[in-house]
């Protein structure tokens, strides 16, 4: 019947973007947590929690009694230690006065002025404001509840989102690998994430940070990518899988992965008609994956007939004849190989043959 039929993919040299699947963590553009910077009892709750805040507007009123009255007592000490040293210096003028009397008035108005405007910022400070624009979450304290300065519970916590970061983390290995291959800086990337529900978020985002400090207990670095937000579809704390894609590779080697498969220690191997039209096996080394595709480091060279249907029927040393394999994704576009010529037999000896077995 002659040798078998087997379909057969060329190799050839393509352009290979790599794409990394990392897992990811959002985390909010901006974040302030929002403490008071004077004691007292706090008057009322001047937002509604989920709501968006703009910068200096007033969250929370602290009761300014105690910060009036203060105030009062330093803007007398003040007047007063004014009123002494300008007459101290008229005095100073005619010597009626020591240098070191007039040198003590000095400081004593000086530093009433500065107990003064103490006491104006600590009225300031009654009025508990935003820091920055965002989303304020839920809040820690009620009207009546007592603020002390500088307290470790925050009265609330503002995030910006209309901007996100997608924190994730890689080996320091693979991101100097990641660099080398592309020949630039790995913060050239674009990277989709994929949401916990499965779909995928419609606004690629931009890698822009990696981290200069490698976690000594884990070997990795930190990547971070900058995502547009605008309908806060993205939320501080939820984990998402990011596809980072790399700036595109050439002459690269890609393989159908139904002509590749695994022997008995576990390595990469694969069927190839050579020239003469006879089956060799190849050991390869394979990196990523790259759709229906692997990446052959090493293994396969351009021009190589890969072996992707009919390898069943055949073996290591057998003739084959190679036609273009159907691929769903029309993988093969090589051109057959010639066949080797069949062998047969003259006239003359199959008439020799038939004499024999008819006798």
């Amino acid at each position: 019947m002659g040798p078998p039929e087997v379909g057969v993919v060329v190799i050839a040299p393509q352009s290979y973007a790599p794409i990394v699947q990392l897992p990811g963590r959002v985390a909010a553009y901006e974040t302030s947590e929002v403490r008071p910077q004077i004691g007292g009892i706090v008057q009322s709750r001047n937002f509604r929690e989920g709501t968006t805040v703009r910068a200096g507007q007033t969250l929370y009123v602290i009761d300014p009694a105690q910060a009036n009255a203060a105030l009062a007592n330093a803007q007398a000490a003040a007047t007063s230690a004014q009123a002494l040293f300008e007459r101290y210096q008229r005095l100073i003028e005619v010597h009626a006065v020591s240098q070191q009397d007039y040198d003590n008035a000095r400081s004593g108005a000086n530093q009433a002025n500065a107990n003064l405007q103490t006491a104006r910022l600590n009225l300031n400070y009654t009025r508990v404001t935003a820091p920055i624009s965002g989303i304020i979450g839920k809040s820690s304290v009620t009207a009546g509840a007592l603020a002390t300065p500088a307290q470790v519970a925050p009265f609330a916590v503002i995030q910006q989102i209309d901007r996100v970061y997608v924190d994730m983390s890689r080996s320091i290995g693979e991101v100097t690998q990641m660099r080398g291959d592309a020949r630039q800086p790995a913060a050239n990337a674009s990277v989709r994430i994929t949401l916990p529900d499965g779909t995928t978020y419609p606004i690629a985002g931009d890698l822009e940070f990696s981290d200069v400090t490698v976690d000594q207990d884990t070997g990795t670095v930190t990547l971070r990518a900058l995502f547009q937000n605008p309908d806060h579809l993205l939320l501080p704390g939820m984990f998402v899988q990011a596809a980072v894609s790399q700036p595109a590779q050439s002459n690269v080697i890609l393989a159908p992965q139904q002509g590749v498969t695994r022997d008995a220690h576990g390595d990469a191997v694969a069927l190839v008609l050579n020239a003469q039209g006879v089956v060799e096996q190849r050991t390869l080394q394979t990196g990523d994956t790259a759709g229906d595709k692997w990446v052959v480091l090493s293994g396969l060279n351009a021009g190589d007939q890969l072996i992707v249907e009919g390898v069943q029927r055949v073996h290591p040393g057998d003739h084959a004849r190679g036609a273009p394999a159907h691929l769903p994704d029309d993988a093969a576009e090589a051109t057959p190989p010639a066949a080797p010529p069949a062998q047969s037999t003259s006239p003359g000896e199959n008439s020799s043959a038939l004499r024999g077995r008819e006798g």
